[in-house]
């Protein structure tokens, strides 16, 4: 696993959750999944493709989205409301704006498409050059869930082997 593609991530959950609960947040378990994900409860799954390329889901039970949609509105939130999926899809922007902006201030290039409902029991797997990183940050609210699967892209990969070799 290329740590340098996955640790922007780590460190923007991490900030931009300790930011909007102001509070400190622990990481829990984090572990390398081999196999297919499994979703605790509301998730967003954010793809990206470029110079590298992979997805971020974020996982949270409806009772940690509710209590994190309630610190975000300033008011109670109940776990049906519609706004509890709009903020796991604007707690995934933020922490996706975070770690790409790193990973651009190193020089890569890529696309990042909107957050997009998970609603799949079982997720997407790591594959043969792929590893999937699964980490949960525990806060007051609850836990939140990260996947990040990122690898460099082959393709690019290659062209850029060739110019250092040339």
């Amino acid at each position: 696993m290329k740590m340098e593609l996955i640790q922007p991530f780590i460190n923007a959950g991490d900030a931009v959750l300790s930011e909007t609960l102001k509070c400190s947040t622990q990481i829990g378990d984090v572990n390398m999944d081999e196999e297919v994900y499994r979703r605790k409860g509301m998730a967003a799954l954010i793809t990206i493709q470029g110079d590298i390329e992979g997805r971020v889901i974020l996982d949270l039970d409806t009772k940690t989205a509710a209590a994190i949609a309630t610190a975000l509105m300033g008011s109670p939130v109940a776990e049906t409301d519609s706004a509890v999926q709009e903020t796991i899809f604007e707690l995934s922007n933020l922490i996706i704006g975070n770690a790409v902006t790193t990973l651009n201030d190193q020089g890569f290039r890529f696309k990042i498409h909107p957050p997009e409902l998970h609603t799949a029991e079982h997720g997407i797997n790591g594959s043969e050059d792929t590893e999937a990183l699964v980490m949960c940050l525990d806060t007051p609210a609850g836990s939140v869930y990260m996947n990040i699967a990122m690898r460099y892209n082959r393709r690019r990969k290659t062209e850029r082997e060739s110019v250092v070799r040339a």
